[in-house]
């Protein structure tokens, strides 16, 4: 996982991520944008860190349902993101009942993933 030295809730995924089995490598760098331009992230789909699993990039505080999903259809897909740091989202804070939506993204463009 790609992330700055600062972020907080980037941590904190990372430990959401390990307890749902996933074995995490932190990487820290100043600048997380030149990552996401090479994994073909774009600006609509961005959050604070961007992780790459099984080859797709998974940007942000994706729900590990939204990541198994990924890994088991294995979608035409470069990327899955939950755009920005909604405050119900895995890292952010507790789930409360409003939906949250996975996007896609294809070709630089987003489209729709899952509904969680």
């Amino acid at each position: 996982m790609h992330r700055t030295a600062t972020c907080g809730c980037c941590k904190s995924y990372e430990e959401y991520l390990r307890r749902h089995g996933f074995d995490v490598e932190s990487e820290v760098t100043a600048d997380v944008a030149p990552v996401r331009a090479h994994l073909g992230v774009p600006d609509g789909a961005q959050s604070c860190h961007t992780a790459v699993i099984g080859g797709y990039a998974v940007e942000g505080h994706v729900p590990v349902e939204a990541i198994e999903r990924l890994l088991r259809e294995e979608p035409a897909v470069d990327a899955i993101a939950v755009p920005g740091m909604p405050t119900n989202s895995p890292g952010m804070g507790e789930p409360d009942g409003r939906p949250l939506e996975v996007v896609a993204v294809r070709g630089g463009r987003i489209v729709p993933f899952v509904t969680l």
